[in-house]
């Protein structure tokens, strides 16, 4: 275990949307270490930053045509290597993103995979060997010289690397432990040496559980692949990280990744934190991301202050999650929100997102903030741009300061990569800057609480201590530490003994203009929590 990741707190970027430097109305890579003092100050030491390869962006990047060449919208790879360094410096490290199931239909290796003369490329894609349908999977047929239809991940434009099947039933697949399928193992690896030679820190995985085709419940095939990458870090660069996109740890950290993320897949635990609107039959087409509106009268999140939700449906998914990564010796990580979740500010406000962070960044595992998630950007109901659909309006840039395309970028507002938000009080680092009760200084202190407290840290020290369903208060314990949150409108009491000094306090249920009442009662056989409170004990 790479001994960074246990005081680590990831800050997530998606490069063309954080800090255009020369005016072309898109994010750059100059732009990220131009921002690098303002990632540390906020509390993070780590970053992953989405795909900055080269790419035809049908797909945001995530359909990559050269593995090993930033996009030139961002910059070069010798922009990339200056970041890896400037970051270092600061004690930052950065992790890539990694996309090992796909390619743009533009990458080289798929131009000679579609030739029909044999050659090193031809088995490094899913091809049948006929030219019409295949049963049960996605495919392409008609656009290739060579006799075959070939298979895709997700979009037209992103053919399937060949890491084999479980099982083949036809004869057109290979088992993955055919000599070619391992050859396309090869080539990833060949690839992840290339950025960890050049200074990068280790990889979030897109989809990793998505590697073998018609794999068994367990994931076996796939999982032989990630030991074998495992293999290879440990012996030859120890302390860089692996993230999985997963969701499920027994797997993947068996497997050989480090952390394993929460996703907001509906009707996950997760979902119900801060977007339960994703799980109701009145919002059924809401379970992804997309701009149809909310009923709010059937959303249950556990941080909606009159959302009357259940922390037991987030612990009952939880739990056996976390103990199967302290079986593991990995992480779960939790995340604000990500590139393709809807902005927890689409339904939360202020208030209710500082008890929601102050939960995930009190947490064990190794969190992860969501750039624009510390001042509370809203998600933005705007057309799709580059394949991001209902996606899109998590991915508008970062608003920095009052001033021009609110300081992201002094392109022409109609150059911009994505508008930025419009509305009047739209929330900037300047103006939160400037108020010490803003959720940009209230994440500052929580990071920094983190990173003092080392029973705050990513080890797996959690203890339950009053949890029952539809019942507040939420009481935890993290090694020395007693944790209480009561995200409701109405004052809370639990019959539990803990410490009485108190260590951190937040206290948002006063909205009427008349003093703030303490956070916490504590007797030597009860806690009494105020309205929209939490507290930190020891």
């Amino acid at each position: 275990m790479p001994k960074w990741l246990q005081d680590a707190i990831f800050y997530e970027i998606y490069p063309q949307s954080f800090n255009d430097t020369n005016g072309d109305g898109i994010g750059d890579l100059d732009g990220i270490t131009e921002k690098l003092d303002y990632i540390k100050e906020l509390g993070c030491n780590a970053l992953w930053i989405n795909p900055c390869y080269d790419s035809p962006f049908k797909d945001a990047g995530y359909d990559v045509r050269d593995y090993k060449k930033v996009a030139p919208r961002y910059g070069t790879n010798a922009d990339l290597y200056r970041l890896f360094g400037e970051a270092h410096k600061r004690g930052i490290h950065v992790l890539l993103d990694l996309i090992p199931g796909h390619t743009s239909e533009e990458h080289p290796w798929f131009r000679e995979s579609q030739k029909q003369e044999h050659n090193e490329y031809s088995e490094r894609y899913v091809w049948a060997d006929h030219t019409f349908r295949i049963e049960h999977y996605p495919y392409v047929a008609g656009e290739s010289e060579r006799d075959g239809i070939y298979m895709l991940n997700f979009y037209k434009c992103q053919p399937a690397l060949n890491y084999g099947f479980f099982n083949p039933t036809e004869p057109w697949q290979m088992s993955y432990k055919d000599p070619a399928c391992q050859q396309t193992k090869e080539a990833l690896k060949d690839v992840m040496r290339f950025w960890l030679d050049h200074g990068c820190d280790g990889f979030r995985v897109d989809m990793a559980n998505y590697l073998v085709k018609g794999e068994d419940e367990n994931r076996t095939g796939t999982c032989e692949i990630w030991k074998d990458i495992r293999q290879m870090l440990d012996t030859d660069y120890p302390e860089a990280a692996l993230v999985s996109e997963w969701a499920n740890p027994k797997q993947s950290l068996s497997a050989g990744f480090h952390m394993d993320f929460l996703l907001n897949n509906p009707n996950t635990g997760y979902s119900t934190l801060m977007r339960d609107y994703s799980n109701s039959k009145a919002n059924e087409n809401t379970s992804g991301v997309n701009n149809k509106k909310i009923d709010s009268n059937t959303d249950r999140s556990f941080f909606k202050k009159d959302g009357h939700g259940d922390i037991m449906r987030f612990l009952d998914d939880y739990m056996p999650m976390y103990e199967a990564a302290k079986e593991n010796n990995g992480y779960v990580s939790i995340i604000t929100c990500n590139h393709d979740t809807p902005r927890p500010r689409r339904t939360l406000d202020y208030s209710e997102l500082k008890l929601a962070y102050a939960f995930i960044f009190t947490m064990p595992g190794v969190p992860f903030l969501y750039y624009g998630d510390e001042i509370g950007m809203r998600y933005l109901n705007i057309p799709t741009k580059e394949g991001g659909y209902g996606r899109t309006g998590s991915r508008t840039p970062m608003q920095w300061s009052n001033g021009k395309n609110l300081g992201f970028s002094n392109a022409f507002p109609e150059d911009l990569y994505l508008s930025v938000d419009p509305s009047p009080d739209a929330p900037t680092v300047e103006d939160q800057q400037k108020d010490p009760n803003s959720l940009l200084n209230t994440l500052k202190e929580l990071l920094h609480l983190r990173h003092e407290y080392n029973d705050l840290n990513a080890q797996n020290n959690l203890e339950i201590i009053y949890a029952k369903k539809e019942t507040l208060p939420l009481i935890y314990k993290r090694g020395n530490l007693f944790i209480a949150i009561n995200p409701s409108e109405e004052e809370q009491t639990a019959d539990i003994a803990t410490g009485n000094t108190i260590i951190y306090s937040l206290c948002e249920g006063n909205t009427d203009g008349s003093s703030q009442p303490a956070a916490v009662t504590i007797t030597s056989s009860s806690i009494t929590l105020a309205p929209q409170s939490f507290v930190i004990i020891k």
